[in-house]
């Protein structure tokens, strides 16, 4: 359960290549295909264009359920590709953060957090509709499973934990071994989030990369990981669910 030593070129050109392959089949082909979708969406006329935040699967009930739970099961993969990834080099779960829950640090602090990134990227998203395509949602009028807003909630914190564990708590780590100065990482990391969210337009892509900023920094501070994915899973789900069942009477969003 040893890694190559980063000290060593070859410890560092395994820990780059790691990166590369990680990346290739995260986050970082998330990127490429939003970015595609961008370019498609400015060619077809930016302003008209509509994007699905969770759109059906499958006209079939119990198929659209299951390939939910399948879009749930590869978030957690991922996450989980990342800490076996460091725990195979010496690296365990409480050294990024993830050791046992603390309620005032972990969830009050994942709370503020919410707060912090969430209101002010209401204004964000407001502001940059000029530039950014809209975003659509199911009408509430199709909410007709039980199991709907349930796994609404399950992809946020799905999304929470896999974006957080890869791009702060994995990515972080793998750049900090690499000796990258720090500001350059933070950067690097923050506009990989804002790239794989472009497919919502730009004000999304500027928006996430604040966020990045703004967790990177704090992972940086505290070293710990569960504020951000409780503070992402809050902000995801009131965004899938509270827009969903509000989206007849906020019009003037769309």
């Amino acid at each position: 359960m040893s890694a190559p030593e980063e000290s060593t070129e070859p410890g560092r050109r395994a820990l780059r290549i790691e990166i590369a392959v990680v990346l290739a089949v995260t986050f970082g082909l998330s990127a490429y295909t939003a970015a595609l979708d961008l370019l498609e969406a400015i060619l077809l006329n930016l302003s008209k264009q509509t994007v699905a935040l969770n759109p059906r699967l499958s006209p079939f009930d119990l198929i659209n359920l299951g390939l939910n739970l399948a879009r749930v099961a590869q978030l957690i993969a991922w996450g989980a590709l990342g800490l076996y990834l460091l725990w195979r080099s010496g690296i365990g779960l409480a050294k990024i953060g993830l050791g046992r829950i603390r309620f005032r640090s972990d969830v009050l602090g994942g709370l503020g957090l919410a707060a912090l990134i969430g209101l002010p990227g209401l204004g964000l998203y407001v502001a940059s509709r000029a530039l950014g395509m809209s975003v659509s949602v199911e009408p509430s009028s199709q909410i007709n499973s039980w199991w709907h807003i349930p796994m609404l909630i399950l992809i946020a914190f799905a999304n929470g934990w896999a974006e957080e564990v890869i791009v702060v708590g994995w990515l972080l780590t793998r750049l900090e071994q690499l000796r990258v100065r720090p500001g350059v990482a933070l950067m690097a990391t923050s506009l990989l989030r804002g790239a794989y969210h472009l497919y919502q337009g730009w004000g999304a892509g500027l928006g996430n990369a604040v966020m990045g900023l703004v967790f990177g920094y704090t992972w940086r501070r505290t070293r710990r990981l569960w504020p951000l994915i409780i503070a992402h899973g809050i902000i995801d789900t009131v965004a899938f669910v509270g827009y969903l069942l509000l989206a007849r009477h906020l019009g003037w969003l769309t």
